[in-house]
């Protein structure tokens, strides 16, 4: 499936949707690894995000998502590096989705909300690997060089 331009137009009357997610980086000798999700049906990576639970802050959302799906609990925030905004998959919410960056030491993970992403992947940031959403690649391609510090 090719994901056009027509996912980054929002639509009248399309509800708002607030999602958090990130970007999770560890250091295999001279690589910086991702942390990445595989969707079920595409080979293509999406980073780890999902929706915000009513009572978590965005933060609390991110690190839950993370660990949902892509089995990363141990993790330390870094910052923000930017929201991105789009529809959803079945295009019937608009999605705000706040994108921290965060290290992690943790090698053996797997997904423990396998229901969209059935496993996950370290994959290397050079070179920046496909996503299956566009943003989701322009924001680690606008990032590099702050996830490789």
């Amino acid at each position: 499936m090719l994901i056009n331009q027509s996912w980054y137009q929002r639509p009248q009357g399309v509800p708002n949707s607030e999602t958090a997610g990130g970007v999770v980086a560890r250091k295999a000798g001279d690589q910086i690894l991702l942390a990445l999700a595989q969707e079920q049906i595409y080979d293509d990576y999406v980073l780890p995000k999902g929706h915000v639970e009513p009572g978590e802050s965005i933060e609390e959302a991110a690190r839950r998502e993370i660990e949902e799906e892509v089995g990363v609990s141990d993790l330390t925030l870094i910052e923000l590096l930017g929201i991105k905004e789009r529809l959803d998959f079945n295009k019937t919410e608009w999605k705000k989705t706040h994108y921290f960056l965060f290290t992690t030491e943790q090698v053996n993970t797997k997904p423990t909300h396998t229901e969209q992403h059935e496993e996950m992947h370290w994959v290397p940031l050079d070179p920046v690997p496909k996503f299956f959403w566009p943003e989701q690649q322009a924001l680690v391609e606008e990032n590099r060089e702050r996830i490789l510090d």
